[in-house]
This record gives C-alpha cells, structure tokens and sequence, in this order.
C-alpha cells in the first residue's frame, strides 16, 4: 500500500506539529517512510532547547505514536536544520523546503531489533 505522505503530513500538522510550532520553534515533516524507518525534517529556533538526540527522540516518538500509518516503525533518522544560531535558514528553508543540514540522527524503536 503506497503511503501518502502529504496527506500524512498534513494531519500531522494540524494534530500536533501546531503546538511544536507556536509555543516551541520548531517544526517538522514526514519525508518518506520505507523499510520500517521513519524519515523526518526537522528545523527549530531559538525557542527549541533540547539537543539533537532529545529532538530526535521525542520526535521520532511524536510521529509513530500519533500517525497510524507509522505505527510499525522500526526506527526513524531524522535530518536537522538549526536555526538558533543562523536564523537566514528558518526563512530558507520555509520559503524553498532547502536548506544545508546540520546534523542528521537516528534512533531504532525496539531494543530486540538488532538482536
């Protein structure tokens, strides 16, 4: 079954990415979703405190919990964009969808999966 994935992306915007947005700086898109592994963007402002690997993990969690779709994810990389010390990337990369990576995270799901 072919995922779609703007339609995913749109739910999931308006279900939870709003509050990340608004009230954290930071929001994030489903880019593709194969093999079992969750592929996001992220990008945040100054607002978003927490480190990559805490993004990642909190959001990694946000998106197969709250999307059906994703919910027999084995793990998720998730593709940064940090605009708190550059903040010329927030505008980029929410008037062109393009912007340089600063760091790139993964996280597997489940503790038995390389077992």
């Amino acid at each position: 079954m072919e995922l779609n994935i703007q339609e995913i992306n749109r739910k999931h915007l308006l279900s939870s990415d709003v509050v990340y947005r608004i009230n954290y700086g930071l929001c994030s898109r489903l880019v593709n979703f194969k093999n079992g592994i969750i592929y996001l963007e992220v990008m945040f402002t100054k607002k978003w405190k927490k480190s990559y690997s805490e993004t990642t993990e909190e959001l990694a969690h946000c998106w197969r919990d709250s999307n059906k779709e994703l919910a027999s994810a084995l793990g998720c990389k998730v593709y940064i964009v940090d605009a708190r010390e550059y903040p010329y990337k927030k505008e980029l990369y929410l008037h062109s969808g393009v912007a340089s990576y600063d760091a790139k995270k993964g996280i597997l799901f489940g503790e038995q999966i390389l077992n």
